[in-house]
């Protein structure tokens, strides 16, 4: 089985960065307010999907926010939710408004988002009710003030008991920097710093219903993304920050990727474009594959785009309890490697999300690619290895071209590994013999279930060719 195995191996914990958690600020309100796209707005990137149907937002969405100025300045972890009173159409209305409920609930406070254009409304009474009964702060927002015309819609507001509201447009960029302001007055000191840089990130991707969320809930401890038997039930990407003994990393739960020819509408291909995206923010990939199913073209598919974007990654046998009595973790190894034969070097982990079985033992393997992938080598290291590469086998002659050498090699970079060998002619090098070159690299150094980069380099050493490379 090489260095492949179905067992879970005892892997060192990953450097992660512990420290206390963000205070959260939730967005709140009624559907169709702009709550997605002032989340976006202020967090100043597309995190979550807006599009003009009720209901697009479903999970909780979350993302740091840096608020305040100067010394006064920090970072609290932003909550985009779902519309209060929305009936989704897919009968996940009760889902829906759990998360919106674990929002409110763990929320240091709220902001109360409402449309200016339309001024007061039943619903928004609604909301204001909810929130009341936490008896949190709260920041009152009409929104869209854009198009406002008058002041009666924002005079109505008032009602709602929450001050004066705060006019704002996200589509504009406006009252923007006055919302950070009176986020950082009313959290003061309980603000925190910025994210560490060296904490993970690992993407879970696959097909529809692989049981993404559910590997998702088990690490969270609760049910912090919607689970359902109705496909494409997760629409946007969410990220989880997870701590445990200490450490800190971040799962990100994405929509389940389908044949493109079978994307119906605006919401489901934007669900499926932030998947993809995730991938490549993401320092290590998890792959589920459902065990019950054979492996589809999608998740070839998916796999090669993996590769495409140079990430780490763990191939997830999820649902194992459906497949044990019928196969062995060795023969579905071998399954793997038949199929996807480029991932040859990836680590498989069988696992059964809804009873946890396997399911932290699958990050303590993914903190591993995550070191491995960071970690470099000095040049001593890497040309000893090449030597040793070339005495068990040189490149061959090619007619036309100087006899190959290979003049020394160095890693250049990181995540992934990224090795130059300085070589007198380019052409002695073909595809075959890079492939080789790279996986006998995997053997001699500590990066040997992660991408590896490998750049051949002719000429002069100040001569940087990224388009002559190999993974």
């Amino acid at each position: 089985m090489g260095r492949r195995s179905s067992a879970l191996r005892k892997t060192r914990r990953a450097g992660t960065m512990g420290g206390m958690s963000l205070p959260i600020v939730a967005i709140v309100g009624r559907p169709n307010v702009g709550k997605s796209s002032l989340f976006n707005a202020l967090v100043r990137r597309r995190v979550a999907i807006v599009d003009a149907t009720p209901g697009v937002t479903r999970d909780r969405i979350h993302a740091p926010w840096e608020v305040g100025e100067g010394e006064g300045a920090g970072y609290v972890e932003l909550a985009d939710t779902g519309g209060m009173g929305i009936e989704d159409t897919q009968d996940l209305t009760e889902e829906v408004e759990t998360q919106i409920a674990y929002a409110v609930a763990t929320a240091a406070l709220m902001v109360f988002v409402t449309d200016a254009r339309e001024g007061l409304t039943p619903l928004d009474r609604h909301v204001a009710e909810v929130l009341r009964r936490q008896d949190k702060p709260v920041i009152l927002v009409a929104n869209k003030v854009d198009t406002v015309t008058s002041a009666v819609e924002l005079g109505d507001l008032y009602r709602l008991g929450f001050g004066e509201p705060l006019a704002t447009s996200a589509k504009h960029a406006l009252g923007l920097a006055d919302l950070r302001d009176r986020v950082a007055e009313h959290l003061g000191d309980v603000i925190g710093d910025a994210p560490a840089d060296d904490v993970m990130k690992l993407a879970v991707v696959g097909k529809r219903n692989a049981g993404k969320s559910t590997f998702i809930n088990h690490l969270a401890g609760e049910e912090r993304v919607i689970v359902s038997e109705t496909p494409g039930t997760t629409r946007d990407s969410v990220d989880v920050t997870i701590e445990r003994d200490g450490d800190q990393f971040i799962v990100i739960d994405t929509a389940g990727i389908r044949k493109r020819r079978s994307i119906a509408g605006d919401i489901e291909y934007y669900s499926q474009h932030r998947a993809l995206r995730s991938v490549r923010r993401a320092d290590v990939v998890a792959l589920l594959i459902d065990a019950a199913v054979e492996i589809s073209q999608v998740d070839k598919d998916l796999a090669g785009r993996i590769v495409a974007e140079d990430k780490p990654v763990v191939l997830v046998v999820n649902k194992w309890d459906l497949a044990r009595d019928r196969t062995t973790g060795e023969a579905y190894v071998g399954y793997f490697t038949k199929l996807l034969p480029f991932l040859s070097y990836a680590p498989v982990s069988l696992v059964c999300a809804t009873t946890g079985e396997n399911v932290w033992q699958t990050i303590r393997l993914a903190q591993n690619l995550f070191n491995q992938s960071r970690t470099r080598v000095s040049t001593s290291e890497v040309n000893q290895a090449i030597q040793e590469i070339l005495a068990l086998r040189g490149p061959s002659h090619r007619p036309g071209t100087r006899p190959p050498k290979i003049r020394y090699a160095s890693q250049v970079a990181t995540c992934p590994p990224t090795i130059v060998c300085f070589v007198n002619d380019t052409r002695s090098f073909d595809q075959s013999y890079r492939r080789f070159l790279v996986n006998q690299l995997r053997d001699r150094l500590p990066f040997s279930e992660v991408p590896i980069r490998l750049i051949m380099r002719q000429g002069s050493v100040d001569r940087h060719d990224d388009g002559d490379s190999d993974r």
